[in-house]
């Protein structure tokens, strides 16, 4: 995965400096810690990054 793409926090983070950054690339979706953005990126597929999306907005990922 390539690390210079347009990289986003979510506009719900709270601003304490614990996010993560998003970013959509043509094959994959990468994840980083947005206070190490030179550091280590998770890759996600599309299709995969959009199934967890879906969950968190239903609320399926809720704890009870």
């Amino acid at each position: 995965m390539q690390r210079d793409g347009v990289w986003r926090t979510s506009s719900r983070s709270g601003g304490e400096g614990n996010c993560v950054e998003v970013a959509a690339f043509a094959d994959a979706v990468g994840v980083r810690d947005s206070k190490d953005r030179q550091g280590s990126a998770l890759s996600f597929a599309p299709a995969a990054w959009a199934g967890f999306v879906r969950a968190t907005r239903s609320g399926a990922l809720d704890r009870p």
